[in-house]
């Protein structure tokens, strides 16, 4: 069992930066794929990047190539989502998921659990 808890979400101008953080309980973490989503107001969630477990191979989806970065820290449990050049479009709840599938994905299905998510707000 894996619990994720996501912080750093906020309000910030177009061209901004934020970096998230998904704290993770449990002595397996380093073990999981891991990865970040994010939800528009009614709709399903988008992938956004994933990392697989030891860090050595990221995804990303194409709308953030080259703005945003994610990695890990698995001394500390957590992975991060380095958000720059942030602009409206990006405005979304963003959740951070852990998967079994150790080498990480693209897919929904593939993750098992799930944070609360944090609320990112992109003003232009």
């Amino acid at each position: 069992q894996v619990q994720l808890v996501e912080s750093g979400g906020g309000l910030v101008q177009a061209g901004g930066s934020l970096r998230l953080s998904c704290a993770a309980s449990g002595r397996t973490f380093s073990s999981y794929g891991m990865a970040w989503f994010r939800q528009f107001p009614g709709q399903e969630r988008d992938f956004v990047a994933a990392i697989s477990w030891g860090g050595g191979t990221t995804y990303y989806a194409d709308s953030v190539k080259g703005r945003f970065t994610i990695s890990r820290d698995n001394a500390k449990n957590t992975v991060y989502l380095q958000m720059n050049s942030l602009k409206p479009e990006d405005t979304a709840v963003y959740y951070c998921a852990a998967s079994r599938r150790s080498s990480g994905s693209s897919y929904y299905t593939d993750y098992a659990y799930w944070g609360q998510g944090t609320q990112v707000t992109v003003s232009s």
